[in-house]
């Protein structure tokens, strides 16, 4: 079993940033992919990003191409998601999440560990 906690949500105007951390706990943290989706109010659960166990594969959606950077510091049992230029449209509860594999790119049904989500608001 793996605990995810997400932490550094909040409320901040178009064009900033914000930077996402998720801690893992339990289980080695090694040999997951992990990644981050969202959920808008009325909205299914996206997928944002994810990343391999080895840092070598990413993947993004196209609404956060080049504005979103995920990371992973193995030996802190973290993952990161650094946010640029938001927009009100990223407003969303952020989830981290785990796969039971470490590759990436295997789809949403490959994450069996869940955090309980961090509010993100962004402001026009």
């Amino acid at each position: 079993q793996v605990q995810l906690v997400e932490s550094g949500g909040g409320l901040v105007q178009a064009g900033g940033s914000l930077r996402l951390s998720c801690a893992a706990s339990g289980r080695t943290f090694s040999g997951y992919a992990m990644g981050w989706f969202r959920q808008a109010p009325g909205k299914e659960r996206e997928f944002v990003t994810e990343l391999s166990w080895g840092g070598g594969s990413t993947y993004y959606a196209d609404s956060v191409k080049g504005r979103f950077t995920i990371s992973r510091d193995n030996a802190e049992n973290t993952v990161y998601l650094q946010m640029n230029s938001l927009k009100p449209e990223d407003t969303a509860v952020y989830y981290c999440a785990a796969s039971r594999y470490a590759r990436a790119g295997l789809g949403p049904g490959a994450y069996i560990y869940w955090g309980q989500g961090t509010q993100v608001t962004v402001s026009s």
